[in-house]
């Protein structure tokens, strides 16, 4: 790996600490943010020439401290919060941290963090805005990419959840105990959502946005070994590396989609194959079973198969009656309803699809028509999986998915 690449990486990883331990100590969160920003950007600058320092989270914090002092004494509207701030913490504290400090220095606020960003009173695209940015360490401008929307228009997002953060009084600790494991499942879910938009981005030229997956593996990462007994944290990370270990397969050489039945197996990445079914094992046999351990199951029965051919399609479905059970939502029917049809039929698959025609949650959802597509052909009615497809390929705003549908669509009219 490339010097800069590890200085990256050790960056992004520093970081949330940073950040962590400054809004721990002075408050402060959105003048704290910024201060981390031009300390990360003067170790950029200076690490490259200069070496690493001896403790690189300790020079960090130290210069962010010095950028957040010198702030809040310069910003005369706020003298009464640089008094009471002067005022509990020694000024030699507010200029360098010694060694004698590295104890407290030492500590990962990285998951206190993420329970911060998660609010509950944030919106999910506000808690994901300011988890990259305060938590992944991604400028604005590369979330605005990641997200396809205007720098000023994701700046003015992240601006108005640290206020919301600010106005809702929210506090850097840990949740209490009662309110923690459910704060906990926030923060999955929005590294769920993260993930997600990066395998398979909602709209634009691209299917993947590797920034956006790599920083959820990432993330996901750090909760984990923070949290490593917990077996949904586990089942989550399992998840994402089973899914992401196929994303090499999952395009070709143009750049359009390959479904999951016709990837060239040999080039999924077999390391992160390995890591996620060890982690899936780890979690599935020591306690209640959640989602995200049930999901990762699945993605390992997939992982695990030789072929297309030879997926053990019946414990598929056995996994996905489980999951129904413990987290039904509509787009786990309608994933179950595709390992149905490989096990009892195309009509058996259809049937369940029903369902989904008058749930709110899927309108105008594209996956439904696409789903519908297939099992049609399944059935052999290509006359309705032609117009499925069409209907599919209308609706959904990924180019490369339209592109996919659209082509399914003209080779059946070619067979007629």
């Amino acid at each position: 790996m490339r010097t800069e690449a590890r200085l990256d990486d050790l960056l992004r990883q520093l970081a949330p600490q940073v950040l962590g331990a400054l809004v721990r100590r002075y408050g402060h969160f959105e003048a704290s943010e910024d201060a981390v920003q031009e300390a990360l950007l003067a170790a950029a600058t200076q690490w490259p020439e200069r070496g690493l320092p001896e403790s690189p989270r300790g020079w960090l914090i130290t210069v962010a401290s010095r950028r957040l002092t010198d702030q809040l004494r310069s910003d005369s509207a706020r003298r009464r919060r640089e008094d009471a701030t002067a005022a509990l913490v020694p000024p030699e504290a507010q200029v360098s941290l010694g060694p004698d400090e590295r104890d407290s220095v030492g500590r990962d606020d990285t998951l206190t963090l993420l329970f911060m960003c998660c609010h509950p009173g944030l919106s999910a695209a506000s808690q994901i805005a300011l988890t990259l940015r305060a938590v992944g360490g991604l400028t604005t401008a590369e979330i605005a990419r990641a997200f396809l929307v205007p720098e000023a228009t994701m700046a003015q997002r992240i601006s108005r959840a640290k206020q919301r953060l600010k106005t809702d009084g929210a506090t850097f600790e840990l949740p209490p105990e009662p309110e923690r494991a459910e704060r906990l499942q926030v923060v999955l879910h929005v590294l769920y959502l993260i993930f997600n938009e990066g395998y398979t981005a909602s709209s634009g030229p691209d299917l993947h946005r590797s920034e956006l997956t790599g920083e959820a593996i990432r993330l996901a990462r750090a909760v984990h070994r923070l949290l490593p007994d917990d077996d949904e944290v586990t089942g989550l990370l399992a998840l994402m590396l089973l899914t992401e270990a196929r994303r090499p397969a999952r395009t070709g050489a143009d750049g359009n989609l390959v479904p999951l039945a016709e990837q060239e197996r040999s080039r999924w990445n077999r390391d992160a194959i390995r890591e996620g079914v060890a982690l899936v094992s780890e979690a599935l046999p020591t306690g209640p079973v959640g989602p995200y351990q049930l999901q990762a199951a699945i993605a390992a029965v997939h992982d695990e198969a030789p072929s297309a051919e030879e997926t053990d399609w019946a414990q598929i479905v056995g996994l996905y009656d489980l999951l129904e059970r413990v987290g039904p939502n509509p787009m786990v029917t309608l994933n179950h309803a595709v390992a149905v049809a490989m096990t009892r039929g195309p009509q058996a698959g259809l049937d369940m699809l029903r369902g989904l025609e008058t749930d709110g949650r899927m309108a105008g959802h594209h996956r439904v028509d696409a789903v519908r597509a297939h099992l049609l052909e399944m059935a052999g009615d290509t006359d309705a999986a032609r117009a499925s497809y069409r209907r599919a390929a209308r609706i959904t705003t990924s180019l490369p998915e339209q592109r996919y549908l659209e082509g399914r669509a003209a080779r059946l009219g070619e067979t007629r």
